[in-house]
């Protein structure tokens, strides 16, 4: 009998150890779930997001064996926490990798007193080498080299497109949250991207 109501005591003790994780976890995700609600569900009526939406759970951040220019090992995880905009392309950036680079650098800019939640960064998908002129005017830019395998499956493109044509914006908890099309309107990315940083409290 004694026994029993041990294991009752027990029982009961691991079912509200398991609620109190579940309840510790639900706060520490709430205020991506919070952004994530106000940007795609609580949005006046016959406005909507510029950016397409990428379902997550399709497209999960893999273990990147990215490397800086120098050869060190870093991941874009290294910078989970703050909101990342990415661009793709080999390192002999031509005229629209160009206009990408200085793109994201004005939308970093654009977001005012919430530009330094805004991470930047270019994952190279070969080893060419990098204009040093360009590596200087955009010191602080992460620049990583990546497969291109990889990246072709993990990262969606719309049909007709490739990689390079699109800047892909990553949430605080790492995971792949939106695309932008070929040649966006600047305008309108930095809206969406207002908009989550006003909703997000993290980041």
């Amino acid at each position: 009998m004694e026994e029993n109501k041990l294991s009752e005591g027990a029982a009961k003790a691991q079912r509200k150890g398991r609620l109190k994780l579940g309840l510790l976890l639900l706060v520490c995700a709430a205020p991506i779930i919070a952004s994530y609600l106000t940007f795609y569900v609580i949005k006046p009526s016959g406005r909507t997001n510029y950016g397409a939406i990428i379902d997550q759970r399709a497209h999960p951040m893999p273990k990147l064996s990215s490397t800086t220019l120098d050869g060190r090992p870093e991941t874009l995880e290294n910078y989970a926490g703050k909101w990342i905009m990415v661009k793709v392309g080999g390192g002999r950036c031509d005229e629209a990798c160009a206009k990408q680079l200085f793109s994201m650098r004005q939308l970093r800019t654009m977001q005012g007193k919430n530009m330094d939640r805004v991470e930047r960064a270019w994952l190279i998908t070969d080893q060419e080498p990098v204009d040093t002129i360009l590596i200087r005017s955009y010191d602080d830019m992460h620049m990583l080299r990546v497969s291109p395998e990889q990246l072709a499956k993990w990262l969606p493109t719309e049909q007709g497109t490739k990689l390079e044509d699109h800047i892909f914006l990553i949430d605080p908890r790492s995971n792949l949250m939106m695309r932008f099309p070929k040649d966006p309107d600047p305008r309108k990315v930095h809206k969406d991207l207002s908009k989550l940083l006003k909703a997000s409290a993290i980041g």
